[in-house]
């Protein structure tokens, strides 16, 4: 059956249940939500640290060190009984909870202790080594529900969302995920109770356990959110919303009200620790109402996420929002030869492909002479040897002069609402960037009509943020 009616889904990120005062919020959002919604559906991450505690946890046994791994089970098992000696106060369901916590930590400890002894771990292994995060986190938020009065009932998300048989980064088959979440929480809602999901992970038809990847737990939420036609999905985190800037770099940074999809994922691309694009996508695409929140400021309005721009761009200020990317090197050919060559950048990002690097930012001088990219530091060394491999004829030829890098740089991203249809934005970016005297080494455009990107050098980081984000007040 189809649950349709006055229907809200709330996630919870990992640092609003990584505390007692994140869990106590917790509490009051959803009994006060249950007020105003007939129907309110949770999707819960584990709690903060865990899952880089696993991640460990899964290194450790592949090196074949299984005693420090029973040493960070047993921390696990330490902080579930903790928060529930400090939240709950019935003393029966903390030992009901700790009952139900007992099998999946012994199987944890069995899986590891397996891959301890063939000292390999495949990625379906890694996957539900990780899963037990969020198998837990449900199951003590579940009693700490029930303690505070609320019908709540954990619900793996194995049992409603249905993916491919990918890994690590599994891709959802929506029409499965709708018939069964709708057959396993319709009748659950309908009785006045209040599921709590667990993020991130899901299963294939054959009922392998698999993980949704990079922002899984809100892309959890976004699909329970189509499948159920929710009205509303709302992301709670630990900051008010999408912000104009990294408060860290900017403390006056703001709250933006409004965003458009487009321009969120400009952000995400670009550095800024808000809801990955995919995770956000099926909710935009279904016409539901998405908002980011605050767990620790629940009366703050945060962000709504719409799908296309404001139409009154004009009154909106200059620049939206400022994001920045460290950890980059420039590289660049160079030559002669390049002049007239088809597909020259095609055969350079091919190469580079194959080291595996990931390239955020590309532009090309317009006598075609050079191309210039960033690459992750990292990667830079095996990125210069593989297109020095490619192009030694051509060097020794001297068709190519050079492969070059820089220092590392940064990748300062600005989202400007509307900048096609607006005159002079560039000119004051620029001029604003001249008259602080920083020195920009690059620029990228492209035809996206949201943002402009541009390299500095990692000194002038912070000045280029704060000088870009006194144009979101214009």
């Amino acid at each position: 059956m189809s649950v349709s009616q006055n229907l809200v889904v709330m996630k919870f990120g990992g640092t609003s249940v990584g505390s007692v005062d994140g869990l106590s919020k917790l509490v009051e959002i959803t009994k006060q939500t249950q007020k105003d919604w007939k129907n309110v559906v949770m999707v819960a991450s584990a709690f903060a640290g865990n899952t880089n505690l696993l991640l460990k946890i899964a290194d450790l046994a592949q090196k074949g060190n299984f005693l420090a791994v029973e040493t960070k089970i047993d921390e696990i098992t330490v902080r579930n009984e903790k928060i529930l000696l400090d939240m709950v106060r019935d003393a029966s369901k903390r030992e009901k909870a700790n009952l139900r916590l007992k099998p999946l930590l012994g199987e944890l400890k069995l899986v590891c202790q397996a891959v301890s002894v063939i000292k390999e771990i495949s990625p379906r292994v890694s996957d539900l080594i990780v899963s037990f995060g969020e198998r837990m986190s449900v199951i003590v938020i579940e009693t700490i529900l029930r303690d505070a009065g609320v019908r709540a009932e954990a619900v793996e998300a194995t049992k409603l969302i249905v993916t491919d048989d990918v890994h690590q980064n599994a891709s959802p088959l929506l029409a499965d995920t709708i018939e069964k979440t709708n057959r396993r929480l319709g009748a659950l809602l309908e009785k006045g109770g209040v599921p709590v999901v667990t993020g991130f992970i899901a299963a294939s038809r054959s009922g392998q356990l698999t993980t949704l990847g990079r922002g899984g737990s809100d892309y959890s939420a976004a699909l329970l959110g189509v499948a159920l036609k929710a009205d509303e999905v709302w992301i709670w985190t630990d900051v008010n919303g999408v912000m104009t800037a990294d408060p860290r770099l900017v403390p006056e940074a703001k709250t933006i009200p409004q965003i458009s999809y487009q321009e969120v994922s400009e952000l995400a691309y670009f550095g800024a620790k808000v809801l990955h694009p995919k995770t956000i996508r099926p909710v935009i695409e279904a016409g539901i109402k998405l908002k980011v929140l605050n767990t620790f400021e629940p009366d703050n309005p945060g962000t709504e996420l719409t799908a296309g721009a404001s139409e009154n761009y004009n009154e909106e200020p200059i620049i939206k929002s400022v994001t920045a990317i460290r950890g980059v090197q420039l590289v660049t050919v160079e030559g002669s030869g390049m002049l007239g060559v088809p597909g020259q950048a095609a055969r350079f990002l091919s190469a580079v492909s194959k080291t595996g690097a990931t390239v955020p930012f590309i532009t090309e001088a317009s006598s075609e002479q050079s191309i210039t990219f960033a690459v992750p530091v990292a990667y830079t060394e095996c990125v210069v040897a593989a297109l020095e491999d490619l192009l030694a004829e051509q060097i020794e030829a001297r068709k190519i002069d050079q492969v070059k890098t820089t220092d590392e740089v940064v990748i300062v991203t600005v989202v400007c609402p509307n900048m096609q249809h607006r005159l002079g934005v560039a000119g004051k970016i620029f001029s604003a960037l001249g008259d602080a005297e920083i020195n920009v080494l690059a620029i990228s455009h492209g035809s996206c009509e949201v943002s402009l990107s541009l390299i500095v050098g990692v000194e002038a980081m912070q000045p280029t943020v704060q000088v870009l984000h006194s144009l979101t007040a214009l």
